[in-house]
């Protein structure tokens, strides 16, 4: 991905140099077809799907508009800040952990079910202390006869 973006930022250098070379009035009437086109397009299509590379440019450029140009942009800025997240998310992806407790394995629970029907006067303090001594750690939350 890092290539194309690279090979995409040398294609358009290489296309701005050769713009800079030709005359005024050329460069006008392209920019007038070019809106033209854009505006014909805004009448077809309903919504765009530009690629990365393509959000990668907008963004960059979209920066040197004015704010009366970048109105006229099929993006609004909440799009830029939309994608910007989108970036950030991608690239910084952690493990996702579920809130509270971690789940008891289904082994233990099993003990603690089978003790707590062993010894029906036992509460779930009493079986969190055998269980301690016995090498688990298991909280409070882990009653006898839940399911």
């Amino acid at each position: 991905m890092a290539l194309r973006f690279l090979y995409l930022i040398f294609v358009r250098l290489l296309q701005w140099l050769v713009l800079l070379s030709r005359s005024d009035s050329s460069k006008t009437v392209e920019i007038l077809v070019l809106r033209h086109q854009v505006s014909v397009l805004r009448r077809q299509v309903a919504r765009p799907g530009p690629s990365w590379a393509d959000r990668a440019v907008i963004s960059a450029l979209a920066r040197l508009l004015s704010t009366a140009r970048r109105r006229h942009l099929f993006v609004t800025p909440a799009t830029l800040l939309r994608w910007h997240a989108d970036l950030v998310k991608r690239r910084w992806t952690y493990k996702r952990r579920r809130p509270g407790r971690p789940p008891t394995r289904p082994s233990v629970r099993a003990l603690i079910l089978r003790m707590a029907g062993e010894n029906p006067l036992w509460g779930y303090r009493r079986i969190t202390g055998e269980l301690a001594g016995l090498g688990y750690k298991v909280g409070a939350p882990a009653r006898c006869g839940a399911s």
